[in-house]
């Protein structure tokens, strides 16, 4: 008879027993973890590649708000200085009204001084605005560079006014806008693109000259019919740019009444200042003795200036461009204000509606750049809110949990660790002392 016996290690089966049921209570803690917050990636260790791409889904994410909140303080001070332009046209609207006002035969200078003291304070608003500035203290005109204020005068001739900032207009990117607009395109002037000139005649001096005659500051007709050409005075760049356009003096130096009867021939000279063009020729003009001339000047480089009334030797006439907005406004003040009778405040009416015009063009001009600026604005923000859902789908993809499977894999893992805890403890009872007992 043989009789075979086996030796069972208890206590080793025990042990593997508690390490496959700690197993099992680890993993179901981790998808209970994973359920309570709603990530597949709770760790970088879980899914490092998971977790690698989850993070640089936020930072995009950030980068994208942070260019949003540095766009919406650009597109706040792009919208208040479209508003500033707007307050601009308003004021310069209200001046040419005063302006045409003016014209009235029937005012007395008095009246026209009234006037022009309105004016003055209209001007005083436009620079005001003009050197407006955000809620950040920036200029909202400063072009491409100005933390001063961008425009300042009136100083001595010839440059009146002047742009302290650096003039064009900041390029826009792919995520931001410009802070401010250019404020030398809006309000200062360039005698070659605008053709905007301030024309006065200066009556001979000297008690020889008849007062009645038609030539005068009082009834002068003077026509400015500037025109940009392609001529040596526009070409000013070596000498400090298109702002330095010179300034004309034409003067009428004699009157020959015998040469041809009943004619008078009227010679007239021109002094440019700076000398751009060098030495010009004197011109002539021919009229009936007796009666008013229209005098075609010629020698003007790039401009045409007719002068119509009777000239007398000494008369002088001062063509100097207008180098901004507020030349325009002050020189429309001191004609309207300083004109003596009907026929002078209708020539100063005459040239300051033409100049103002040009002037209202260009702050229109500018404010519709910034209607532009603004429509990109908006543009950006549409293509980062899309960006932003790209990357908010790319970070959930990489960590977020699936709630469906996780819950199905919760309730599995569940019930497996149910069944190896009863398994165990009916495993456990089974001992030698059990039945010995």
């Amino acid at each position: 008879m043989t009789t075979n016996f086996s030796r069972l290690g208890s206590a080793n089966t025990y042990d593997n027993v508690l390490r496959n049921l700690q197993a099992r209570q680890t993993s179901l803690a981790n998808l209970q973890e994973n359920l309570t917050s709603g990530k597949r990636v709770v760790n970088a260790s879980d899914d490092p590649t998971g977790a690698a791409q989850a993070e640089r889904a936020l930072t995009r994410m950030e980068r994208v708000k942070a260019d949003q909140r540095a766009l919406e303080a650009q597109r706040n001070s792009i919208t208040e200085a479209e508003g500033t332009l707007g307050e601009i046209t308003d004021a310069l609207q209200s001046i040419r009204e005063l302006v045409v006002s003016a014209g009235n035969p029937a005012y007395t200078d008095k009246e026209r001084q009234a006037i022009a003291i309105q004016l003055s304070g209209l001007r005083d608003q436009v620079f005001a605005l003009a050197n407006r500035k955000d809620s950040n203290g920036l200029p909202l005109f400063s072009a491409l560079g100005s933390t001063t204020s961008p425009f300042a005068g009136p100083n001595a001739l010839p440059q009146d006014y002047t742009f302290n900032g650096l003039p064009g207009q900041s390029a826009s990117t792919e995520v931001s806008i410009p802070f401010s607009l250019d404020g030398d395109s809006a309000f200062m002037m360039q005698a070659g693109r605008d053709g905007v000139f301030n024309v006065s005649v200066t009556n001979a001096p000297g008690g020889l000259i008849p007062t009645t005659r038609a030539l005068s500051t009082n009834n002068a007709t003077v026509t400015n019919s500037a025109t940009a050409a392609s001529t040596s005075a526009l070409a000013l760049a070596a000498s400090g740019g298109t702002q330095n356009y010179p300034t004309y003096t034409i003067t009428v130096s004699a009157l020959d009444t015998t040469t041809v009867p009943g004619q008078t021939i009227a010679t007239y000279d021109i002094v440019e200042s700076p000398s751009v063009s060098g030495p010009i020729a004197s011109g002539t003009a021919t009229y009936a003795t007796g009666s008013n001339a229209t005098i075609a000047v010629a020698g003007l480089p790039g401009l045409a200036l007719n002068i119509t009334g009777a000239p007398a030797v000494g008369d002088t006439i001062t063509v100097a461009p207008s180098r901004s907005i507020f030349s325009v406004l002050d020189s429309a003040i001191k004609d309207i204000g300083g004109a003596v009778n009907g026929n002078a405040a209708t020539q100063a009416v005459a040239q300051a509606l033409g100049n103002i015009d040009v002037g209202m063009a260009r702050v229109s001009a500018v404010r519709g750049q910034a209607g532009d600026l603004l429509n990109r604005a908006d543009r950006i923000t549409d293509s980062q809110t899309n960006r932003s859902l790209q990357l908010e789908a790319d970070r959930s993809r990489a960590e977020d949990l699936d709630m469906i499977k996780g819950y199905s894999d919760f309730q599995n893992q569940q019930t497996a660790f149910s069944a190896a805890l009863q398994s165990y403890a009916q495993v456990q009872k089974l001992s030698l002392f059990n039945f010995i007992s």
